[in-house]
């Protein structure tokens, strides 16, 4: 019997350029700004990098697969043993805004599978949300936003 499998896909139009969209999600300088604390390297086709996330004390290696400027980015990582593909598609709308959409998969439709769609959805809704205010108003959600985590981890 074949299970069924589960992906995420979230969206969210940006209103800015497609290239300064691009560069903000490769370029570990600016995804400090609204996603991780810290990376390896810029995103390139088949480098593995090691990222590091501000609510994180470990390093979360990815290996980065395809790109094609201004239009995808993808990567795999690791989440408890499974290897999950992430693939950002930009597209340029007309207005001259981007619309950037993120699609992780997939999982088992199981315990664990709907333990990871939960939230990873919110991860990734969370990402687009951070990008957009980090490129449209210069802000960063992110910053303090997830202090709570290190706690519970300390106290569990």
């Amino acid at each position: 019997m074949e299970h069924k499998k589960l992906e995420i896909n979230v969206a969210l139009q940006i209103q800015k350029p497609i290239e300064i969209v691009f560069e903000a999600i490769i370029n570990p300088e600016k995804m400090a700004n609204y996603f991780i604390s810290k990376s390896s390297g810029i995103m390139e086709e088949n480098k593995e990098l090691f990222w590091n996330f501000p609510e994180f004390e470990d390093d979360y290696p990815i290996q980065v697969g395809k790109i094609i400027k201004n239009e995808y980015i993808s990567f795999y990582w690791e989440i408890e043993e499974d290897k999950l593909l992430v693939e950002i598609k930009l597209e340029l709308l007309h207005d001259g805004s981007t619309l950037v959409s993120v699609s992780e998969k997939s999982m088992n439709l199981d315990e664990k599978g709907l333990k990871w769609l939960s939230g990873n959805s919110f991860g990734w809704s969370n990402f687009l949300a951070c990008l957009k205010a980090y490129l449209e108003y210069n802000i960063n959600l992110r910053k303090g936003a997830f202090e709570f985590m290190k706690i519970e981890k300390k106290c569990s």
